[in-house]
């Protein structure tokens, strides 16, 4: 009766401690995968448009400079300020070479169309025609090209549209034009218009590489919400869709875009091209079902291995209740091997119940013995290893000091000062860092520590890096922590030098400030960002490492436990991200107080 007691408490015990957390596992995980899952689709689009919107203003300034390049041809310039003089051969040959240029120097471009301000002479050229010069046409682009006057870049792209073009057979294309205003430098006055109508075939290829045609759609928009490009051709009626309207009103640059309306219930993406390439919109529209997809498949993983977890675990609930066979036998024959002198024990566990408790405390208590025995062999061990160190310790720094200085006098020799420079420096890192008898030293000693440190970065990055030590006298002498300066300055390398604008900056300022030292030190690096900042504030309030996270900017950390130690509550560290870029670490120390008092039981 108490066994079959045992075993049904057994059972239930097994089965609520499985479906509880099999249940709320499943249903925590996908509401977590979902949102995981929509905020790194976001993520990931919005970097592929960006990279999209790159590759778009690329193409549309690389066929912009071709216009640009006119200004470098001086017969150009001036066959257009004469326009209105008689045509020379010579000039025309002129122009004739610089249209045919331009018109075969991408293959895209259909036509080249030039019409002069204070006349009716119109020049094209197209890939099915020659050269042709015209007078008294009707020009149809008066619009665009009162758009591209009045544009502070000069130029106006017209979106998608049919275009004529005459040979044998009269054809249609879609095509774009860009029209830019060529004017009088340094003037204002308009000399011409000059037109180059584009196929949109490149503008396809890159939007086609944006988007999955399955479950995702993708437009661009000009900025008056023409579409230049969509992924449904089908669609009608996209100027008059609201969720147009709302793209061209947001002020972002990029950003995203909840919608939802009888035709689409997601999330739109956008990202806008810089005004000199047009200033197209490039939108994604990515469903709700799309994103989380993903989620309700790891849901339907997680249920189908929930059931098979918990049918395993319903069978072995049952065998292990059902299964109680002479415990006490191999109990006993356990304890015949250990008096032999064999001290591995041999048996699975025998339940929960008191037998197998008994067995359970025999096993602990075999492993204890095992334990001590092992114990003591390794504490001789290491004992015997640590005298070695002991010794290396004392034979090692000795020998690279002696080593390096052989090594600085025979670049002396070799008259080569700069490398017996670099091992001076590199020796004074080793015996500052090396010396285990001082925690305490002069800030001075601290800063010519970091000075060499220093020295050795700059002859690594050359002109690449720049730094600036300011130390007043007055404080020179203060004694600080060893070690306080460089983690923070490390950190600047690991973190900070590689992603920055321009030459690498970090400097160090030292004063005095009533009775407290302030120590400044600021880079031009990337900073750090806001969440993860204020994570290392909270590591700061709660004084603990947290073993889940994210183990970066150790260095900052290490700094803040070490003036806890030395100086508690007297002592601060402050982190910030400056305006201009960069991060502003500061340091304040009380110089009344002596450091190392709150560390001196952790010196060995």
């Amino acid at each position: 009766m108490i066994k079959k007691s045992i075993r049904n408490k057994l059972i239930v015990l097994l089965l609520v401690t499985t479906i509880v957390p099999f249940g709320s596992s499943i249903i925590i995980t996908y509401f977590y995968t979902k949102e995981y899952l929509k905020n790194q689709a976001i993520q990931e689009n919005s970097n592929l448009l960006y990279q999209g919107k790159l590759n778009l203003e690329s193409y549309i300034n690389e066929i912009n400079q071709l216009t640009l390049s006119l200004y470098n041809n001086a017969d150009f310039i001036n066959y257009l300020r004469s326009s209105n003089s008689r045509d020379h051969y010579y000039s025309i040959d002129i122009v004739k070479n610089v249209i045919s240029t331009i018109l075969y120097a991408e293959d895209n471009i259909e036509r080249v169309h030039i019409a002069f301000a204070k006349d009716d002479r119109i020049i094209s050229a197209s890939k099915r025609s020659t050269v042709v010069f015209s007078k008294k046409l009707k020009r149809v682009n008066e619009q665009s090209y009162e758009k591209a006057k009045n544009s502070s870049f000069n130029m106006y792209i017209e979106p998608m549209h049919k275009q004529l073009f005459t040979s044998k057979n009269e054809t249609q294309k879609n095509v774009i034009s860009i029209h830019r205003s060529f004017t009088n430098i340094p003037s204002d006055e308009v000399l011409a218009y000059i037109t180059l109508e584009i196929s949109p075939d490149k503008i396809y290829e890159i939007s086609e590489n944006l988007y999955n045609r399955d479950a995702e759609e993708f437009f661009i928009l000009s900025p008056e919400g023409d579409l230049i490009y969509r992924s449904d051709y089908g669609m009608s009626n996209q100027q008059d869709q609201e969720w147009i309207k709302k793209i061209l009103e947001t002020e972002n640059e990029s950003g995203t875009i909840e919608w939802k309306d009888d035709s689409f219930n997601g999330v739109m993406i956008y990202d806008q091209m810089s005004p000199s390439a047009g200033g197209w919109r490039l939108v994604k529209r990515v469903s709700y079902a799309a994103l989380y997809e993903s989620a309700f498949r790891v849901a339907g993983i997680n249920i189908m291995f929930g059931i098979i977890g918990l049918s395993l675990v319903v069978l072995a609930t049952l065998f292990v209740s059902v299964k109680i066979t002479s415990p006490i036998k191999a109990l006993l024959k356990n304890i015949q091997e250990v008096e032999k002198g064999n001290m591995k024990v041999q048996f699975e566990s025998f339940g929960e119940d008191e037998i197998g408790m008994l067995g359970h405390r025999f096993k602990q208590m075999i492993e204890k013995i095992n334990h001590l025995i092992n114990r003591e062999y390794k504490l001789e061990l290491e004992n015997k290893t640590n005298q070695l160190k002991v010794l290396q310790s004392q034979i090692n720094p000795h020998f690279l000091y002696n080593a390096l200085q052989s090594i600085g006098t025979v670049a002396l020799k070799n008259k080569v000062p700069q490398i017996y420079s670099l091992i001076t420096h590199l020796s004074k890192i080793m015996r500052y860092g090396m010396n285990m008898n001082e925690d305490i030293v002069p800030l001075m000693k601290e800063i010519n520590y970091n000075k060499a440190f220093l020295l050795l970065q700059k002859e690594r990055f050359g002109d690449h890096l720049e730094y600036d030590i300011q130390v007043d006298d007055e404080v020179k002498n203060v004694k600080v922590p060893k070690m306080l300066l460089q983690p923070i300055i490390e950190n600047y390398f690991k973190h900070g030098f590689d992603i920055r604008d321009g030459i690498g900056e970090i400097k160090v300022e030292c004063r005095k400030t009533d009775d407290y030292l302030h120590i400044s030190v600021s880079d031009n690096g990337i900073g750090i960002a806001e969440n993860h900042l204020k994570e290392i504030y909270e590591y700061f309030q709660a004084g603990s490492i947290r073993r889940d996270g994210e183990q970066t900017n150790i260095g900052l950390k290490n700094v803040y436990t070490r003036l806890k130690l030395y100086y508690g509550e007297s002592a601060r560290l402050q982190l910030e991200n400056k305006q201009e870029g960069g991060l502003l670490v500061t340091i304040i120390l009380p110089i009344s107080v002596e450091g190392g008092k709150n560390e001196s039981t952790h010196s060995g």
